[in-house]
């Protein structure tokens, strides 16, 4: 597959993914991509969240491949088992946190971050409904490697650990990210 082939829907997690952001840059630069829009990227509502992600897909002209980061990765996988079947070609998971594990977060965070999640949690543990990726970091302040071996294994979904890359965003220097494009082409072709 190829990119023109498909709906590139970007799914951001919390606030959003800033202009300097890989996914940010990704949809700038891929014709056939665009973002799953929140009404509120601050304060996430599983449900208003799950059903943005059922909405693009539903709205696509070509098959949908899903490019999620941190919670936008969790709101992918409770929408999985909503989604038509075949609507969705791929999903491309990257640095999903451990929602069931806040403790994992870094201080100035776990201070403000509720108890359920947002509603994210428990993380779903349910094989996807179509082919997956998740790329993990060795050095994830909001997620083990572990843990992410354990949501890629319920999920169905191929692991790629990239080594000690932080949360793979921007503040950690992933802005560009042109390994993270590689990696996204080779998934595309194996997609079909």
């Amino acid at each position: 597959m190829r990119t023109l082939d498909a709906d590139i829907l970007m799914v951001p997690g919390l606030n959003g993914s800033a202009p300097d952001h890989w996914q940010s840059r990704w949809e700038r630069n891929l014709r056939t991509a665009r973002r799953v829009e929140q009404d509120d990227w601050d304060r996430p509502d599983k449900d208003l969240w799950v059903g943005s992600v059922i909405r693009a897909v539903a709205a696509s002209a070509r098959p949908a491949v899903l490019v999620a980061h941190s919670l936008g990765v969790h709101a992918v996988a409770y929408a999985a088992e909503k989604l038509p079947q075949g609507a969705v070609s791929g999903a491309f998971l990257v640095a999903p946190p451990d929602l069931d594990n806040p403790q994992r977060f870094p201080a100035e965070i776990n201070e403000t971050w509720p108890a359920d999640g947002f509603g994210f949690s428990p993380v779903p543990m349910r094989r996807l409904t179509f082919p997956s990726l998740l790329l993990a970091s060795a050095s994830d302040p909001f997620c083990t490697l572990e843990r992410a071996q354990e949501f890629a294994a319920a999920w169905g979904a191929g692991l790629v650990d990239i080594g000690p890359a932080g949360h793979i965003n921007a503040a950690s220097g992933y802005g560009p990210w042109p390994d993270g494009v590689l990696r996204f082409g080779a998934f595309l072709k194996q997609l079909g």
